[in-house]
C-alpha cells in the first residue's frame, strides 16, 4: 500500500537492486526491501511503524553496498548495536545489543551455541539482518535482555535470477559466489534455489588464513495455493586461525617498558600449533499453510550437526592480587614473556521446532491479530581440550620455572616462535569434558488488538528448561511477558510504551544445598516513531532502562559460592532514520548508553556513545547506472571492567563506488579508508584486540 511504504519496512532504498540501469527514482517505482514477515526476528509481518518497541533491519542491498564480510560487519551502522566489540575477528561474531551480548537466529530459530563450536553465517547466503532490541522472553523464552539477532536466510524465487560474483581484494583475498533460483516446472509448484562460496583469503595478522566453503541448496514445494513448505540444506565449512591475538596491555595501549609499541599484524601463535577449523551441516523445514481466512499456520524446524578444531597459542596475563592486569614492568622485561597453549575440540547438535498458529479477525470493532505458539528445542555442547597456562612461568617467583623456562616464550616486537611443547606434553593435559544439554519446552501466546490509531500488543510464555552439565541436572520454569501501546497520529507521528522480560538459567549451587535461580531482565521502553507524509523516510527515537537481576554478588571472587544479590543496569536513548531522497539515500544513527555492572563499574567493552551514518547516491538519466556511497562510524571510549583501563574513542570512514550496465555490476569497496590503526577494546585482565583495519575489495557481479 503506497502511503504505508514506509510502514511496512524499516528501509526504502531507490537503489537499483536490478541488474538493469534504472530510469530517474520517482516515488512508485521505489524498491522496496527489508520488509518484516512472519518468520522475522519479531515472528510477526507488522509493519515497524505498527510495532512498539525498536526493531533494526539490514537489508541485502546495503550489506552489498557496504561491502559487509560477515555478520558483525552488517551491523556496524545500526543503532545502539557495536558491530565489532572484539576488532577484527574469524572464530565468530559477537555484536552487542544495548551493551549486551545477543544470540544469533536464523529464520527465528536459534544457530549458535556454546564457544566457537560452529562457524559463523556465511554473509552471501543472507537475504537480511534483523535486531530485536530489548527482552524477547514473550516469543523466545530464555535470552539475553539486550536483544537477538535474527538472520533470514536466502529462499527459492518464483523468477528466475542466476548471478555470479567474483570478488578480489588486499591481503590476497579471492571469492567466487553462485546464486541460481527460479522454478522447476511450468506451473510454478516446484522452486529451487543453489547458493555456493568459495573463499581463499589472507588476513591483517601474519599467517592467519581465513579460507571459506559453503553450499546452501533449498528447494519449495506449493502443492496448493494456501501451502507452501521449503527445505533448506546449509553446508558451511571454514578452515583459518584465529585472529584474535589477545595482545598484552603494555605495547598497545600504553608503551612497553622499553617504550616501544606492537606491531598490530603481529603473530603472538604458531602456524604449526594454531588452527580454528570448523564444519556444520543443517536442515531447516519452513512450512506456511491458511486453513482459512482467519487461520494459518506455520512451522519452522531445523537439525544442526557442527563441530571445530580450535588450536592456539597467546602471550600469557598473569593477575595480581585482584585477578586484573599485572603492571609489573619485569614481566614484560625485553619484551620476551611467556605463552599459553589452548586447545578446544567443540561439538553442538540441536533440534528444533517452534509451530505457530494465527488468527485475525474483528470483534465489537477491535481487530486483533492472535498467535499461539509451542516450542521446543534439544541442543547438546561438547568441549575437550587442555589449556597450558603461561608455560614456563613460576607465579610465586615471577620467573621462568625450572621445567621448561623461557623455551615456550615469545618476544612480542620480533615473533617468531622457535618452539611447540611437545605433543606428548599436550596431550598429557587433554581433559574430555561431559556433554552439556539443555532441553526447552516453552507455550506462548500474544495478540495485537487495533482500535481505531490505537495498537496494543500483549504477549505471555511459560518455559520449562531442564539442563545437565554432566556432574549436576537442574529444571528451571519461567512466565515471560511483554506488553506495548502505541498511536499512530495522521500526522506520521507514532508515540509508544513498552514492557518486556526475559531469563537465563544458571546451572549451580548457591553452597547452601539450593539451585541458583535463573537470572532474569526487565526492560522499559518509550519512543516515538515518524513516518512523513511528503517523501519516503523513517525515523525513531528511543529511550530504555534494562535491569538484569540474580548476577553473581559484587565484587565476589572467582570459585566463590554465588548468592546472586548482584544487579546491573543499561539505560540509553537511540536514534535511528533512513529516507530517501531524490537520487539519493540517507541513513543516520546514534546511541547513547549508561551501564553499570554488579560492582557499580562500567560494562566491560561498551562505548557509552556510538553514530554513524551512510550515504548513497545513484542518479537516473544520462548518468543511470553509476552508484557511489560514503559513511563514517563514531565509536566512543569504552572501559575495561574495572573503570580502570579506557579504550580511547574512533573514528572510521568507508566507501563504494561501482557502475551497473546491460547484465554487469561493478564495484569497489572500502573500509576504513584512512587505514587508522585502533584498537577495539582493552580489558581489566589485561588483553587488547586491534580493529580492523583497511580492506579494499572490488567485485563483478555478472546477472543471466
Amino acid at each position: 500500500m503506497q502511503t504505508k511504504l514506509c510502514a511496512a519496512l524499516p528501509l526504502l532504498v531507490a537503489m537499483g537492486a536490478q541488474a538493469e540501469p534504472l530510469p530517474s527514482p520517482q516515488l512508485e517505482e521505489l524498491i522496496v526491501i527489508g520488509q518484516l514477515s512472519r518468520n522475522s526476528a519479531t515472528k510477526s509481518d507488522t509493519p515497524l511503524m505498527e510495532t512498539a518497541r525498536s526493531v533494526a533491519i539490514v537489508p541485502e542491498q546495503l550489506i552489498i553496498d557496504r561491502g559487509a564480510m560477515n555478520l558483525d560487519e552488517a551491523l556496524t551502522y545500526t543503532a545502539g548495536v557495536n558491530g565489532m566489540p572484539y576488532g577484527f575477528a574469524t572464530r565468530g561474531d559477537f555484536a552487542f545489543v544495548r551493551g549486551l551480548s545477543a544470540p544469533v537466529y536464523q529464520d527465528s530459530l536459534q544457530s549458535l551455541f556454546g564457544n566457537y563450536n560452529n562457524p559463523r553465517p556465511n554473509i552471501y547466503t543472507i537475504e537480511q539482518v534483523e535486531v530485536l532490541k530489548g527482552p524477547a522472553g514473550a516469543l523466545y523464552g530464555k535470552g539475553s535482555p539486550g536483544g537477538l539477532i535474527n538472520v533470514v536466510s536466502k529462499r527459492p524465487q518464483e523468477e528466475a535470477h542466476r548471478e555470479i560474483v567474483v570478488g578480489y581484494g588486499n591481503y590476497d583475498f579471492a571469492e567466487i559466489a553462485v546464486d541460481f533460483t527460479g522454478r522447476l516446472d511450468d506451473q510454478g509448484e516446484w522452486l529451487y534455489r543453489m547458493i555456493g562460496v568459495y573463499r581463499d583469503s589472507d588476513t591483517q595478522i601474519h599467517h592467519v588464513e581465513d579460507n571459506r566453503r559453503v553450499l546452501a541448496p533449498s528447494i519449495t514445494w506449493r502443492p496448493r495455493e494456501d501451502t507452501d513448505i521449503t527445505l533448506l540444506l546449509s553446508y558451511n565449512d571454514v578452515d583459518a586461525d584465529a585472529a584474535a591475538q589477545f595482545l598484552p596491555l603494555y605495547g598497545t595501549l600504553y608503551p612497553a617498558p622499553n617504550g616501544e609499541y606492537i606491531d598490530f599484524d603481529a603473530y603472538m601463535g604458531d602456524p604449526n600449533f594454531d588452527k580454528y577449523d570448523a564444519q556444520s551441516y543443517s536442515a531447516t523445514v519452513l512450512l506456511n499453510h491458511e486453513f482459512n481466512d482467519i487461520w494459518s499456520m506455520e512451522v519452522n524446524a531445523r537439525y544442526t550437526d557442527a563441530k571445530a578444531d580450535y588450536q592456539q597459542a597467546w602471550t600469557a596475563f598473569i593477575p595480581d592480587e585482584r585477578y586484573v592486569y599485572n603492571p609489573d614492568d619485569t614481566l614484560y622485561k625485553n619484551g620476551t614473556v611467556p605463552r599459553s597453549w589452548f586447545r578446544g575440540d567443540s561439538t553442538s547438535e540441536q533440534y528444533a521446532v517452534d509451530t505457530r498458529f494465527r488468527a485475525d479477525f474483528t470483534t465489537a470493532g477491535i481487530n486483533h491479530e492472535v498467535m499461539l505458539g509451542a516450542q521446543y528445542q534439544d541442543v547438546t555442547i561438547g568441549d575437550q581440550g587442555y589449556y597450558a597456562y603461561a608455560l614456563g612461568y613460576d607465579l610465586f617467583t615471577r620467573q621462568p620455572d625450572a621445567t621448561f623456562g623461557d623455551t615456550y616464550w615469545i618476544n612480542v616486537f620480533n615473533p617468531v616462535s622457535n618452539a611447540i611443547p611437545s605433543q606428548e606434553y599436550l596431550n598429557s593435559l587433554y581433559v574430555k569434558e561431559p556433554d552439556v544439554s539443555s532441553q526447552d519446552v516453552g507455550v506462548y501466546a500474544s495478540d495485537q488488538l487495533s482500535l481505531g490509531n490505537w495498537i496494543l500488543t500483549v504477549g505471555l510464555r511459560f518455559d520449562e528448561t531442564q539442563t545437565d552439565n554432566g556432574f549436576e541436572s537442574q529444571s528451571d520454569s519461567a512466565i515471560s511477558a511483554s506488553a506495548g501501546l502505541l498511536y499512530q497520529f495522521d500526522s506520521g507521528f507514532a508515540p509508544y510504551i513498552s514492557y518486556a522480560d526475559t531469563f537465563e538459567p544458571v546451572i549451580g549451587d548457591n553452597g547452601n544445598g539450593d539451585a541458583l535461580d535463573p537470572q532474569e531482565g526487565r526492560q522499559i521502553e518509550a519512543g516515538i516513531k515518524y513516518e512523513p507524509v511528503s517523501f519516503p523516510a523513517l525515523m525513531t527515537l528511543a529511550v530504555f532502562d534494562i535491569h538484569q537481576t540474580n548476577l553473581s554478588d559484587p565484587a565476589a571472587l572467582p570459585g566463590s559460592f554465588e548468592q546472586q544479590s548482584g544487579k546491573a543496569k543499561v539505560r540509553g536513548v537511540e536514534f535511528e532514520s533512513q529516507a530517501s531522497l531524490g537520487d539519493f539515500f540517507w541513513q543516520v544513527n546514534a546511541s547513547y548508553l549508561d551501564t553499570e555492572n554488579p560492582d557499580g563499574y562500567r560494562l566491560a567493552s561498551v562505548p557509552d556513545t556510538q553514530a554513524s551514518t551512510w550515504l548513497s547516491y545513484r542518479p537516473g538519466g544520462e548518468w543511470a547506472g553509476f552508484k557511489a556511497g560514503i559513511g563514517v562510524r563514531y565509536i566512543g571510549d569504552s572501559y575495561g571492567g574495572l573503570d580502570e583501563i579506557k579504550t580511547q574513542s574512533y573514528t572510521l570512514g568507508d566507501a563504494m563506488l561501482g557502475y551497473e550496465f546491460g547484465k554487469w555490476d561493478f564495484a569497489l569497496n572500502v573500509n576504513n579508508v584512512s587505514d587508522k590503526e585502533f584498537l577495539a577494546t582493552c580489558l581489566a585482565r589485561g588483553d587488547c584486540f586491534p580493529g580492523e583495519r583497511r580492506t579494499v575489495v572490488g567485485t563483478v557481479r555478472y546477472v543471466f
